[in-house]
């Protein structure tokens, strides 16, 4: 008989129902020793929590994170509520001993995300942070490409996430735009792309940073006509060097007019080259330099059940995995370290590590010069 893991989850927006669905989903998909329970689910009062935990089947609601972190019948806290809070739950929750897994970025600034990653290694609990994009089969199939050396040496990397979701001017303040809860485009999307830059090439050594905040003040919510001011970036371009000599760009808005999901990054090598696109998820595009250059020419990599485990979902190649798919992968890497197995790539330490980058190019903008990681 599987052992039954109490999952208490805290926020119910758009990330906390994709966490629901991913633990309701992972068990009918992997075959693990340990089986979810959504067991109780907190959000900001007793009646949005109780709607929430109706909706995507916990067993009870709280208006309280903080009774949630202290339930004994709660084996793990699952994070998906505003930034700013991200800190205060972990840190609560791992006081007790509890493995974590937390939505990026882990925390505002890189001195509170390493407070996190101390509080985790010396409770020696697993913890995962939400950058479920590098779970893509697709993606390990980038980076084992790339370490076999099939690209040869290194030469570049171009890397974007850009989306239009806050491009009206009209759009109202949001807790996205709280300086509280740390940087705006460049952490809330840009996260993203810098991650998958770390998981393809490893670290980045150095980098000098155009951070830009383009519309200055938004209406408050429920008062257009009451402005606040806005102090996070709206877009950020970042040159970077990485620490095994290649050189590359990094660049994140959240204003790119007509981009809902502009996720991409290319990697050029002295043998050949490999180019993504998040809106077409299950292909690679793969250039092989050959001799006779009447033939060069870039192929499309489609992902199937070669590309594990996107077997687990289907037994056709070309058919095509989804958004929260993706999440079910990162839930079932969560899961398995939990039972003993690796622990996953993006942990708090690596979510500590790309909060640095964040914080470098922030530092970078400010002062207008380049800076060492």
């Amino acid at each position: 008989m599987k052992q039954k893991l109490r999952i208490g989850l805290v926020g119910s927006g758009f990330m906390g129902r994709t966490h629901a669905l991913g633990f309701r989903a992972v068990g009918g998909v992997f075959d693990l020793p340990l089986e979810p329970s959504l067991e109780l689910l907190a959000d900001i009062s007793q009646e949005a929590a109780e709607t929430a935990a109706s909706r995507f089947g916990f067993a009870r609601a709280t208006g309280d994170w903080q009774a949630l972190v202290a339930d004994p019948a709660v084996d793990v806290v699952d994070i998906t509520a505003p930034n700013k809070l991200h800190a205060p739950i972990a840190l609560a929750a791992l006081a007790l001993g509890k493995p974590v897994y937390c939505e990026k970025p882990l925390a505002p600034t890189a001195e509170d995300a390493f407070a996190m990653v101390q509080a985790a290694e010396r409770a020696g609990v697993v913890t995962q942070v939400g950058f479920n994009y590098i779970c893509n089969p697709i993606l390990a199939l980038a980076r084992e490409m790339i370490e076999a050396g099939e690209l040869g040496q290194i030469w570049g990397f171009r890397g974007i996430h850009a989306e239009d979701f806050m491009i009206d001017r009209r759009t109202p303040w949001t807790w996205r735009l709280d300086p509280a809860g740390g940087a705006g485009a460049i952490a809330d999307i840009g996260s993203h792309i810098i991650g998958i830059a770390r998981f393809l090439l490893g670290p980045i050594a150095a980098l000098a940073a155009d951070v830009e905040t383009v519309i200055g003040e938004r209406p408050l919510p429920g008062q257009p006509d009451a402005r606040r001011a806005v102090a996070v970036d709206d877009q950020a371009r970042l040159l970077v060097r990485f620490a095994r000599g290649c050189r590359g760009t990094i660049e994140t808005s959240w204003l790119s007019s007509g981009r809902q999901m502009q996720l991409e990054f290319e990697v050029i090598g002295e043998k050949g080259a490999l180019v993504f696109s998040q809106e077409r998820f299950n292909e690679l595009r793969y250039y092989k330099v050959e001799p006779d250059r009447s033939r060069n020419g870039f192929r499309t990599i489609l992902a199937g059940p070669e590309h594990p485990p996107y077997g687990a979902f289907c037994i056709a190649g070309g058919h095509q995995i989804g958004f929260n798919d993706l999440k079910v992968i990162e839930i079932r890497n969560f899961l398995a370290a939990l039972a003993g197995g690796p622990k996953p790539f993006a942990d708090f330490r690596e979510a500590y590590e790309v909060q640095r980058v964040i914080d470098a190019a922030l530092l970078s903008g400010r002062e207008e010069r380049w800076v060492r990681l």
